[in-house]
């Protein structure tokens, strides 16, 4: 009997839908069993169009060209279009420095045979269409993920 993981990923940004991804897939290429379970803001790296972004308001830890975050008033980055420019630098910089996106990290994940699973609760809950998810994840419930995480070697909340 192999390794198992299992991940709970909350998270619905850009910034923090890499981890749960970047370790799923590097579990299973290292063979582990892993399953993500995807629940209240993380349902949107699910969605077909995941529309993450990113945003230095109340992220304190996030660095920012020329220092910004020592001098840029967090009054400042709640401005309109602040989200938008802090999405499309970070995306710019993942690129250059060749970090893959998360839709390439998803279908890798996908490759690797990781199981996807979405809250129904969440998802009733927000109301959200099941049709706006890619098709691959499978819907389920707090019992669905203590099934596998019971048996897990390794369990994270992300």
């Amino acid at each position: 009997m192999g390794k198992k993981l299992a991940i709970i990923a909350t998270k619905g940004t850009l910034d923090w839908a890499y981890p749960p991804l970047i370790l799923a897939s590097t579990a299973a290429a290292l063979d582990y069993e892993t399953e993500i379970f995807f629940t209240f803001y993380g349902l949107q790296i699910l969605k077909k169009k995941p529309p993450l972004k990113v945003s230095s308001l109340g992220n304190p830890g996030m660095p920012m060209p020329m220092k910004m975050e020592k001098w840029f008033p967090n009054i400042c980055q709640a401005l309109p279009g602040m989200e938008s420019m802090m999405t499309s630098m970070m995306k710019a910089k993942m690129k250059k420095k060749g970090v893959a996106s998360i839709l390439d990290l998803r279908n890798l994940c996908l490759e690797a045979e990781v199981k996807m699973i979405a809250c129904q609760m969440t998802v009733d809950l927000f109301d959200m269409n099941p049709k706006a998810f890619i098709p691959e994840c499978e819907f389920g419930g707090a019992a669905t993920f203590f099934e596998f995480a019971g048996q897990s070697d390794i369990n994270l909340y992300i």
